[in-house]
Protein backbone atom coordinates (compact mmCIF):
# COMPACT_ATOMS: atom_id res chain seq x y z
CA UNK A 1 0.00 0.00 0.00
CA UNK A 2 1.66 3.47 -0.91
CA UNK A 3 2.21 5.60 2.59
CA UNK A 4 1.30 8.31 0.98
CA UNK A 5 -2.40 7.07 0.72
CA UNK A 6 -2.98 6.12 4.22
CA UNK A 7 -5.32 8.01 6.30
CA UNK A 8 -3.18 10.41 8.70
CA UNK A 9 -3.83 10.10 12.48
CA UNK A 10 -2.90 11.73 15.40
CA UNK A 11 -1.10 14.82 15.14
CA UNK A 12 -0.61 14.68 12.11
CA UNK A 13 -4.21 14.22 11.17
CA UNK A 14 -4.92 17.84 12.81
CA UNK A 15 -2.11 19.68 10.92
CA UNK A 16 -3.29 17.95 7.45
CA UNK A 17 -7.02 19.56 8.09
CA UNK A 18 -5.35 22.77 9.61
CA UNK A 19 -3.56 23.08 6.16
CA UNK A 20 -6.68 23.18 3.95
CA UNK A 21 -7.24 26.42 2.23
CA UNK A 22 -9.36 28.79 4.54
CA UNK A 23 -9.91 25.87 7.63
CA UNK A 24 -7.69 27.58 10.17
CA UNK A 25 -9.13 30.86 9.67
CA UNK A 26 -12.51 29.81 10.24
CA UNK A 27 -11.67 27.55 13.35
CA UNK A 28 -10.03 30.70 15.10
CA UNK A 29 -12.67 33.25 13.88
CA UNK A 30 -14.98 30.80 15.44
CA UNK A 31 -13.49 30.46 18.67
CA UNK A 32 -13.68 34.06 18.98
CA UNK A 33 -17.17 34.10 18.15
CA UNK A 34 -17.83 31.15 20.54
CA UNK A 35 -16.61 33.39 23.76
CA UNK A 36 -19.42 35.92 24.35
CA UNK A 37 -21.93 33.20 22.82
CA UNK A 38 -20.44 31.18 25.96
CA UNK A 39 -20.27 34.30 28.06
CA UNK A 40 -23.97 35.39 27.75
CA UNK A 41 -26.02 33.09 29.71
CA UNK A 42 -23.95 33.35 33.19
CA UNK A 43 -24.43 37.18 32.41
CA UNK A 44 -28.02 37.31 31.72
CA UNK A 45 -28.44 34.94 35.15
CA UNK A 46 -26.41 36.98 37.22
CA UNK A 47 -28.04 39.89 36.30
CA UNK A 48 -31.70 38.99 36.85
CA UNK A 49 -30.02 37.70 40.75
CA UNK A 50 -27.69 40.83 41.41
CA UNK A 51 -28.88 43.45 39.46
CA UNK A 52 -32.71 42.99 39.57
CA UNK A 53 -33.08 40.93 42.70
CA UNK A 54 -35.07 38.30 41.35
CA UNK A 55 -33.87 35.14 42.21
CA UNK A 56 -32.83 31.79 40.44
CA UNK A 57 -36.42 31.04 39.17
CA UNK A 58 -36.92 34.04 37.16
CA UNK A 59 -33.09 34.10 35.71
CA UNK A 60 -34.08 30.71 34.68
CA UNK A 61 -37.24 32.03 32.91
CA UNK A 62 -34.89 34.45 30.95
CA UNK A 63 -31.94 32.21 29.76
CA UNK A 64 -35.26 29.21 28.62
CA UNK A 65 -36.58 32.44 26.90
CA UNK A 66 -32.99 32.98 24.90
CA UNK A 67 -33.07 29.08 24.62
CA UNK A 68 -36.62 28.82 22.97
CA UNK A 69 -35.98 31.40 20.12
CA UNK A 70 -32.84 29.89 19.46
CA UNK A 71 -34.18 26.85 18.74
CA UNK A 72 -36.70 27.90 16.67
CA UNK A 73 -34.39 30.83 14.99
CA UNK A 74 -31.97 28.08 13.53
CA UNK A 75 -33.34 26.63 11.26
CA UNK A 76 -34.92 30.02 9.63
CA UNK A 77 -31.76 31.61 10.06
CA UNK A 78 -29.70 28.54 8.13
CA UNK A 79 -32.50 28.80 5.62
CA UNK A 80 -31.93 32.38 5.07
CA UNK A 81 -27.91 31.20 4.58
CA UNK A 82 -28.89 28.41 2.09
CA UNK A 83 -30.97 31.18 -0.43
CA UNK A 84 -29.40 34.74 0.70
CA UNK A 85 -25.93 33.98 1.51
CA UNK A 86 -23.77 34.57 4.67
CA UNK A 87 -23.69 38.26 4.95
CA UNK A 88 -27.29 38.80 4.61
CA UNK A 89 -27.70 36.88 7.75
CA UNK A 90 -25.09 38.14 9.78
CA UNK A 91 -26.32 41.50 8.77
CA UNK A 92 -29.53 40.61 10.46
CA UNK A 93 -28.88 38.63 13.24
CA UNK A 94 -25.21 41.26 14.54
CA UNK A 95 -27.79 44.23 14.26
CA UNK A 96 -30.04 42.48 16.67
CA UNK A 97 -27.37 41.55 19.19
CA UNK A 98 -26.47 44.93 18.67
CA UNK A 99 -29.45 46.10 19.96
CA UNK A 100 -30.39 43.99 22.44
CA UNK A 101 -27.05 43.88 24.62
CA UNK A 102 -27.03 47.58 24.58
CA UNK A 103 -30.15 48.11 25.99
CA UNK A 104 -30.91 45.08 27.92
CA UNK A 105 -29.12 46.56 31.30
CA UNK A 106 -31.68 49.28 31.30
CA UNK A 107 -34.79 46.88 31.01
CA UNK A 108 -37.03 46.38 33.50
CA UNK A 109 -37.57 42.41 34.22
CA UNK A 110 -41.12 41.75 31.79
CA UNK A 111 -39.25 43.62 28.86
CA UNK A 112 -35.77 41.68 29.23
CA UNK A 113 -37.94 38.47 29.29
CA UNK A 114 -39.58 39.67 26.21
CA UNK A 115 -36.53 40.89 24.58
CA UNK A 116 -34.33 37.64 25.64
CA UNK A 117 -36.97 35.71 23.34
CA UNK A 118 -36.21 38.32 20.08
CA UNK A 119 -32.67 37.80 20.84
CA UNK A 120 -32.63 34.35 21.23
CA UNK A 121 -34.19 33.63 17.56
CA UNK A 122 -31.84 36.29 15.87
CA UNK A 123 -28.80 35.41 17.60
CA UNK A 124 -25.98 34.58 15.40
CA UNK A 125 -26.10 30.63 14.99
CA UNK A 126 -22.19 30.59 15.44
CA UNK A 127 -21.88 26.98 15.85
CA UNK A 128 -24.09 26.02 12.73
CA UNK A 129 -22.15 28.48 10.72
CA UNK A 130 -18.81 26.98 11.88
CA UNK A 131 -19.77 23.32 11.03
CA UNK A 132 -21.45 24.03 7.59
CA UNK A 133 -18.41 26.05 6.91
CA UNK A 134 -16.28 22.69 8.10
CA UNK A 135 -18.64 20.66 5.86
CA UNK A 136 -17.85 22.53 2.75
CA UNK A 137 -14.26 23.49 3.16
CA UNK A 138 -12.99 19.74 4.53
CA UNK A 139 -13.14 16.39 2.35
CA UNK A 140 -15.77 13.61 3.87
CA UNK A 141 -12.55 11.78 4.64
CA UNK A 142 -10.89 14.49 6.75
CA UNK A 143 -14.15 16.34 8.50
CA UNK A 144 -14.00 13.29 11.45
CA UNK A 145 -10.50 15.11 12.67
CA UNK A 146 -12.19 18.82 11.85
CA UNK A 147 -15.60 18.02 13.59
CA UNK A 148 -13.15 16.97 16.81
CA UNK A 149 -11.23 19.94 16.63
CA UNK A 150 -14.17 22.04 16.64
CA UNK A 151 -15.78 20.19 19.28
CA UNK A 152 -12.42 20.81 21.26
CA UNK A 153 -12.91 24.41 20.35
CA UNK A 154 -16.19 24.27 22.36
CA UNK A 155 -14.59 23.21 25.23
CA UNK A 156 -12.28 25.41 25.64
CA UNK A 157 -14.56 28.34 24.71
CA UNK A 158 -16.88 26.79 27.61
CA UNK A 159 -13.80 27.09 30.23
CA UNK A 160 -12.96 30.90 29.12
CA UNK A 161 -16.37 32.73 28.42
CA UNK A 162 -18.50 31.85 31.50
CA UNK A 163 -15.21 32.65 33.55
CA UNK A 164 -15.01 36.18 32.19
CA UNK A 165 -18.64 36.84 31.90
CA UNK A 166 -18.66 36.00 36.07
CA UNK A 167 -15.79 37.87 36.68
CA UNK A 168 -17.01 40.93 35.09
CA UNK A 169 -20.98 40.90 36.74
CA UNK A 170 -19.22 40.08 40.22
CA UNK A 171 -16.03 42.58 39.78
CA UNK A 172 -17.93 45.19 37.89
CA UNK A 173 -21.02 45.37 37.45
CA UNK A 174 -23.55 43.40 35.90
CA UNK A 175 -24.22 45.93 33.22
CA UNK A 176 -20.57 46.17 31.38
CA UNK A 177 -20.49 42.56 31.50
CA UNK A 178 -23.43 42.95 29.41
CA UNK A 179 -21.93 45.41 27.19
CA UNK A 180 -18.20 43.46 26.87
CA UNK A 181 -20.84 40.43 25.74
CA UNK A 182 -22.38 42.92 23.14
CA UNK A 183 -18.89 44.51 21.94
CA UNK A 184 -17.76 40.57 21.83
CA UNK A 185 -20.80 39.82 19.17
CA UNK A 186 -19.87 42.75 16.82
CA UNK A 187 -16.16 42.17 17.23
CA UNK A 188 -16.43 38.50 16.28
CA UNK A 189 -19.44 38.56 13.75
CA UNK A 190 -17.68 41.38 11.80
CA UNK A 191 -14.53 39.32 11.38
CA UNK A 192 -16.44 36.43 10.57
CA UNK A 193 -18.58 38.83 7.79
CA UNK A 194 -15.10 39.88 6.24
CA UNK A 195 -13.96 36.24 6.17
CA UNK A 196 -16.95 35.02 4.76
CA UNK A 197 -16.59 31.64 4.83
CA UNK A 198 -18.27 28.80 2.02
CA UNK A 199 -21.52 27.74 3.11
CA UNK A 200 -22.23 25.79 -0.23
CA UNK A 201 -19.91 23.77 -2.54
CA UNK A 202 -18.83 26.01 -5.24
CA UNK A 203 -21.20 25.85 -8.57
CA UNK A 204 -24.18 25.50 -6.26
CA UNK A 205 -26.93 27.63 -7.06
CA UNK A 206 -29.27 29.58 -4.26
CA UNK A 207 -32.24 30.06 -7.14
CA UNK A 208 -33.39 27.02 -7.96
CA UNK A 209 -36.64 25.55 -6.00
CA UNK A 210 -36.31 24.05 -2.90
CA UNK A 211 -36.29 20.19 -2.37
CA UNK A 212 -39.23 18.49 -1.23
CA UNK A 213 -38.68 17.72 2.10
CA UNK A 214 -39.28 14.24 1.99
CA UNK A 215 -36.24 13.67 -0.12
CA UNK A 216 -33.68 14.69 2.98
CA UNK A 217 -35.71 14.57 6.08
CA UNK A 218 -35.66 10.42 6.29
CA UNK A 219 -35.06 8.08 8.81
CA UNK A 220 -30.90 8.78 8.71
CA UNK A 221 -31.46 12.38 9.56
CA UNK A 222 -33.95 12.19 12.17
CA UNK A 223 -32.33 9.76 13.89
CA UNK A 224 -29.01 11.13 14.12
CA UNK A 225 -30.88 14.20 15.05
CA UNK A 226 -32.33 12.21 17.92
CA UNK A 227 -29.10 10.80 18.70
CA UNK A 228 -27.80 14.98 18.81
CA UNK A 229 -30.62 15.77 21.59
CA UNK A 230 -30.18 12.28 23.51
CA UNK A 231 -26.57 12.93 23.70
CA UNK A 232 -26.68 16.70 24.86
CA UNK A 233 -29.10 15.24 27.79
CA UNK A 234 -26.99 12.92 28.87
CA UNK A 235 -24.32 15.49 29.49
CA UNK A 236 -26.13 18.21 30.61
CA UNK A 237 -28.22 16.15 33.25
CA UNK A 238 -25.17 14.56 34.85
CA UNK A 239 -23.58 18.11 34.84
CA UNK A 240 -26.30 19.36 36.79
CA UNK A 241 -26.53 16.16 39.17
CA UNK A 242 -22.93 16.09 39.82
CA UNK A 243 -23.30 19.52 41.31
CA UNK A 244 -26.13 18.93 42.81
CA UNK A 245 -24.75 16.37 44.42
CA UNK A 246 -21.80 17.97 45.62
CA UNK A 247 -23.53 20.63 47.14
CA UNK A 248 -25.89 18.50 49.03
CA UNK A 249 -22.83 16.60 50.58
CA UNK A 250 -21.20 19.89 51.36
CA UNK A 251 -18.54 19.81 49.07
CA UNK A 252 -19.41 22.29 46.29
CA UNK A 253 -15.90 24.13 46.62
CA UNK A 254 -14.88 20.79 44.94
CA UNK A 255 -17.07 21.76 41.92
CA UNK A 256 -14.59 24.08 39.56
CA UNK A 257 -11.70 21.22 39.87
CA UNK A 258 -14.23 18.44 39.66
CA UNK A 259 -15.73 19.95 36.50
CA UNK A 260 -12.08 20.85 35.23
CA UNK A 261 -11.18 16.95 35.58
CA UNK A 262 -14.36 16.69 33.17
CA UNK A 263 -13.61 18.88 30.75
CA UNK A 264 -10.28 18.00 30.11
CA UNK A 265 -10.99 14.49 29.82
CA UNK A 266 -13.76 15.67 26.80
CA UNK A 267 -10.51 17.21 24.86
CA UNK A 268 -8.58 14.30 25.43
CA UNK A 269 -11.12 12.60 23.72
CA UNK A 270 -11.47 14.44 21.61
CA UNK A 271 -7.97 14.89 20.11
CA UNK A 272 -7.99 10.50 20.25
CA UNK A 273 -11.16 10.89 18.46
CA UNK A 274 -9.92 13.19 15.91
CA UNK A 275 -6.67 11.54 15.45
CA UNK A 276 -8.11 7.92 14.93
CA UNK A 277 -7.82 5.63 11.82
CA UNK A 278 -11.90 5.72 10.91
CA UNK A 279 -15.13 7.18 12.42
CA UNK A 280 -17.53 5.18 15.00
CA UNK A 281 -21.13 4.99 14.24
CA UNK A 282 -23.21 8.02 16.30
CA UNK A 283 -25.36 5.63 17.81
CA UNK A 284 -22.52 3.49 19.66
CA UNK A 285 -20.97 6.74 20.58
CA UNK A 286 -24.22 8.10 22.09
CA UNK A 287 -24.79 4.37 24.05
CA UNK A 288 -21.70 4.53 25.55
CA UNK A 289 -22.07 8.01 26.19
CA UNK A 290 -25.11 6.90 28.59
CA UNK A 291 -23.77 3.61 29.65
CA UNK A 292 -20.86 5.59 31.06
CA UNK A 293 -22.73 8.05 32.77
CA UNK A 294 -24.41 5.17 34.85
CA UNK A 295 -22.13 4.76 37.37
CA UNK A 296 -21.80 8.30 38.42
CA UNK A 297 -24.75 7.21 40.66
CA UNK A 298 -22.31 5.65 43.36
CA UNK A 299 -20.43 8.82 43.81
CA UNK A 300 -20.12 10.41 47.17
CA UNK A 301 -16.44 11.86 47.78
CA UNK A 302 -15.55 15.12 45.30
CA UNK A 303 -12.56 12.27 44.28
CA UNK A 304 -15.37 9.89 43.24
CA UNK A 305 -16.55 12.06 41.11
CA UNK A 306 -14.12 13.84 39.53
CA UNK A 307 -12.58 9.88 38.34
CA UNK A 308 -16.21 8.47 37.65
CA UNK A 309 -16.91 11.26 35.20
CA UNK A 310 -13.61 10.36 33.70
CA UNK A 311 -15.48 8.24 31.09
CA UNK A 312 -18.03 10.31 30.51
CA UNK A 313 -16.08 13.42 29.39
CA UNK A 314 -13.73 10.96 27.21
CA UNK A 315 -17.18 10.63 25.08
CA UNK A 316 -18.55 13.76 24.75
CA UNK A 317 -16.24 15.37 22.04
CA UNK A 318 -16.24 12.47 19.81
CA UNK A 319 -20.18 12.09 20.21
CA UNK A 320 -20.49 15.83 19.53
CA UNK A 321 -18.04 14.98 16.42
CA UNK A 322 -19.72 12.18 15.48
CA UNK A 323 -22.99 14.11 15.44
CA UNK A 324 -21.72 16.63 13.29
CA UNK A 325 -19.80 14.33 10.86
CA UNK A 326 -23.13 12.44 10.15
CA UNK A 327 -25.78 15.15 9.74
CA UNK A 328 -23.05 16.76 7.35
CA UNK A 329 -22.92 13.85 5.34
CA UNK A 330 -26.58 13.37 5.59
CA UNK A 331 -26.97 17.26 4.43
CA UNK A 332 -28.12 18.05 0.69
CA UNK A 333 -26.40 20.88 -0.37
CA UNK A 334 -29.42 23.15 -1.20
CA UNK A 335 -30.43 22.60 1.90
CA UNK A 336 -27.03 22.33 3.95
CA UNK A 337 -27.83 25.25 6.08
CA UNK A 338 -31.59 24.26 6.69
CA UNK A 339 -30.25 20.97 8.06
CA UNK A 340 -27.20 22.50 10.07
CA UNK A 341 -29.88 24.91 11.72
CA UNK A 342 -31.86 21.82 12.68
CA UNK A 343 -28.85 19.99 13.83
CA UNK A 344 -28.25 23.43 16.13
CA UNK A 345 -31.82 23.03 16.83
CA UNK A 346 -31.65 19.49 18.69
CA UNK A 347 -28.60 20.42 20.55
CA UNK A 348 -30.56 23.53 22.01
CA UNK A 349 -33.22 21.02 22.84
CA UNK A 350 -31.54 18.72 24.52
CA UNK A 351 -30.50 21.57 27.16
CA UNK A 352 -33.12 22.79 27.24
CA UNK A 353 -35.40 19.18 28.21
CA UNK A 354 -32.26 18.29 30.28
CA UNK A 355 -31.56 20.59 33.14
CA UNK A 356 -35.25 21.22 34.26
CA UNK A 357 -35.91 17.17 34.08
CA UNK A 358 -32.45 16.24 36.20
CA UNK A 359 -33.31 19.40 38.24
CA UNK A 360 -36.78 18.31 39.49
CA UNK A 361 -35.26 14.63 39.83
CA UNK A 362 -33.03 16.07 42.21
CA UNK A 363 -35.80 17.62 44.22
CA UNK A 364 -38.04 14.62 44.50
CA UNK A 365 -35.38 11.67 44.35
CA UNK A 366 -32.09 11.92 44.40
CA UNK A 367 -28.94 13.18 41.81
CA UNK A 368 -28.38 9.28 42.11
CA UNK A 369 -31.99 9.30 40.06
CA UNK A 370 -31.04 11.86 37.65
CA UNK A 371 -27.90 10.62 36.21
CA UNK A 372 -29.50 7.18 36.44
CA UNK A 373 -32.44 8.30 34.09
CA UNK A 374 -30.39 10.81 31.88
CA UNK A 375 -27.85 7.87 31.19
CA UNK A 376 -30.58 4.76 30.65
CA UNK A 377 -32.24 7.88 28.11
CA UNK A 378 -29.30 8.06 26.19
CA UNK A 379 -28.77 4.49 26.14
CA UNK A 380 -32.24 4.01 25.16
CA UNK A 381 -32.20 6.99 22.64
CA UNK A 382 -29.00 5.07 20.72
CA UNK A 383 -30.92 1.39 20.63
CA UNK A 384 -33.65 2.93 18.68
CA UNK A 385 -31.68 4.85 16.33
CA UNK A 386 -29.72 1.92 15.52
CA UNK A 387 -32.99 0.06 14.84
CA UNK A 388 -34.25 3.13 13.16
CA UNK A 389 -30.80 3.40 10.67
CA UNK A 390 -29.96 -0.15 10.50
CA UNK A 391 -30.23 -1.12 6.86
CA UNK A 392 -32.92 -3.82 6.03
CA UNK A 393 -32.22 -6.83 4.06
CA UNK A 394 -35.01 -7.38 1.08
CA UNK A 395 -35.96 -11.10 1.01
CA UNK A 396 -35.22 -12.77 -1.90
CA UNK A 397 -37.48 -13.09 -5.00
CA UNK A 398 -38.75 -16.15 -6.03
CA UNK A 399 -39.40 -16.40 -9.45
CA UNK A 400 -42.86 -17.44 -10.97
CA UNK A 401 -43.64 -20.43 -12.96
CA UNK A 402 -43.23 -19.72 -16.50
CA UNK A 403 -40.91 -16.38 -15.64
CA UNK A 404 -38.32 -15.38 -17.76
CA UNK A 405 -34.52 -14.05 -16.20
CA UNK A 406 -33.98 -10.69 -17.35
Amino acid sequence: MDVDAAPARGLTAYRAVLALPGVGAVTAVSFLARLPASAAAITLTLHVVLTQDRGYAAAGMVGAAATVGMAVGAPLLGRLVDRRGLRTMLGLTLSAQAVFWSVAPFLAYPALLVSALIGGLLGVPVYSVTRQSLAVLVPPERRRTAFALDSMSVEVSYIIGPAIGALLALQVSSASAMWVVGAGWLVAGGALMLLNPPTHAAGTSRTGPPLPVRQWLDLRLLGALLATTAAVIVVFGTELSMIAGLELGGQAGWIPLVNAVWCVASLIGGFVYGGARRSLPLPLLVGCLGAAALPVALAGPWWSYALLLVPVGLLIAPSMAASAETVSTLAPEHARGLVTGLHGSAITIGATVATPLAGLLVDVASPAVAVLTVGAAGLGAAVLVGMLVRPRREAPVTPSAGSQPI
